[in-house]
């Protein structure tokens, strides 16, 4: 096993799956092709095929600890893979409304039965070298931000074909399924009998809970990035929905160059990154707030994007060391499972927060968002004191 998680086609082939986690809502580019597709149907109704797959995945993790424990990690993730590959290209093929909504909620589920494993598969394989296991966390963030980032880039050809001809993207799930079934071995019908017991045996601590609470608020305040900032550029004259796209973008590949190079701070800054982060995030939303040109509006994404790419896979190395033993899956399922609640409910949630506090406004929904990171930024120092300090005692 040694040899096998060294190999670089190994190593590609475990992050592949990671690819589709943040695709499931790339067709939003060309929902305003489809207003018009369905009669009776209300932009509202459009645009749930957006976000329909949030509730999918729910579902999926949900359904995932227990149909591992029947069948194995393997066949769940082929299986994930292949409705993700079937439900995300169907819409190509039908003009219906209702057949097509119910593919979205299926995307969802499929991409929902691999998401945790895509991320708990790696300290199966390398929780023995904690800065290898860094490395690969911080990888593993990255491919969703790479699989988002070429979604995009695909859809802005795709489009100009027309509505049917986005969805052709998922036909990207082909070269990881078969990298997967080759490459990546893990435990066989043999091994099922000790595996499931394993399984059956996952529990949460405490620990566990408070990490999953993080991340949901996490994403809860940082989804306005998505939905506000293009209101923010537009409502005050700095550019145009074509710049909003633009940044859009932009603050997605800012990630990948930061999450691979999270290995390599984690290394030097150990528990540090954690703080450190979420400073920057609420720095970033600040400066977001303030901006009143374009180059303020880069500085800012950029800086919000360092953040955001050292802060998130902390929380994932900090849950592989805090789960109980052979249990990382649940933690991992837990986790995201919150995360998914999050940025569902973060539209509602913010409206709410924002009017609440007299600051409806895009620049003040922004404000609202650091002032919930600078939050997060003090419980953060406090809990590098505390491990700083308990390492001292050691």
């Amino acid at each position: 096993m040694k040899q096998t998680k060294d190999k670089f086609i190994f190593k590609v082939s475990l992050l592949s799956i990671s690819l589709f986690l943040m695709m499931a809502p790339q067709i939003s580019s060309a929902l305003p092709l489809m207003y018009h597709a369905f009669p009776g149907v209300n932009q509202a109704g459009v645009e749930t095929l957006a976000t329909v797959p949030n509730f999918g995945i729910v579902i999926g993790l949900l359904l995932s600890p227990f149909l591992v424990r029947q069948f194995g990690q393997k066949p769940i993730i082929i299986t994930g893979l292949i409705i993700t590959l079937i439900t995300g290209t169907f819409p190509m093929y039908v003009n219906a409304y209702l057949p097509i909504l119910i593919s979205r909620f299926l995307i969802g589920l499929g991409i929902g039965l691999f998401n945790s494993m895509a991320v708990s598969l790696i300290p199966q394989f390398y929780k023995s070298n904690e800065e290898e296991l860094a490395s690969m966390i911080g990888y593993q963030n990255v491919m969703g931000s790479v699989g988002a980032a070429l979604a995009s880039f695909l859809l802005s050809y795709l489009v100009t074909i027309s509505w049917h001809a986005a969805f052709a993207i998922y036909f990207l799930v082909i070269p990881s399924l078969l990298l997967f079934v080759l490459f990546v071995p893990l435990p066989k019908k043999k091994l099922a009998a000790n595996f499931k017991k394993s399984q059956a045996k996952q529990t949460v601590n405490r620990e566990v809970i408070l990490i999953s609470v993080l991340m949901f608020l996490i994403f809860l305040f940082y989804m306005p990035v998505s939905y506000s900032l293009p209101s923010l550029i537009v409502d005050e004259g700095l550019g145009t929905s074509s710049t909003a796209a633009l940044i859009a973008g932009f603050s997605t590949l800012v990630g990948i160059p930061i999450g691979a190079s999270f290995g390599f701070l984690f290394k030097h800054l150990h528990d540090k990154v954690f703080p450190l982060g979420f400073a920057m995030v609420a720095g970033g939303f600040i400066l977001l707030a303030l901006s009143s040109n374009l180059v303020f509006l880069f500085v800012s994404i950029i800086v919000l994007g360092f953040g955001f790419g050292i802060g998130v896979p902390y929380m994932y190395n900090w849950l592989d060391w805090a789960a109980p033993a052979n249990s990382i899956n649940l933690g991992t399922t837990m986790v995201l499972v919150l995360v998914n609640i999050g940025c569902f409910v973060s539209p509602t949630i913010i409206n709410f927060l924002s009017s609440l506090f007299g600051k409806s406004t895009p620049r003040g929904i922004m404000i609202l968002s650091a002032a919930a990171f600078a939050l997060i930024f003090i419980y953060a120092l406090g809990h590098y004191l505390k491990v700083h300090q308990q390492s001292l005692v050691k």
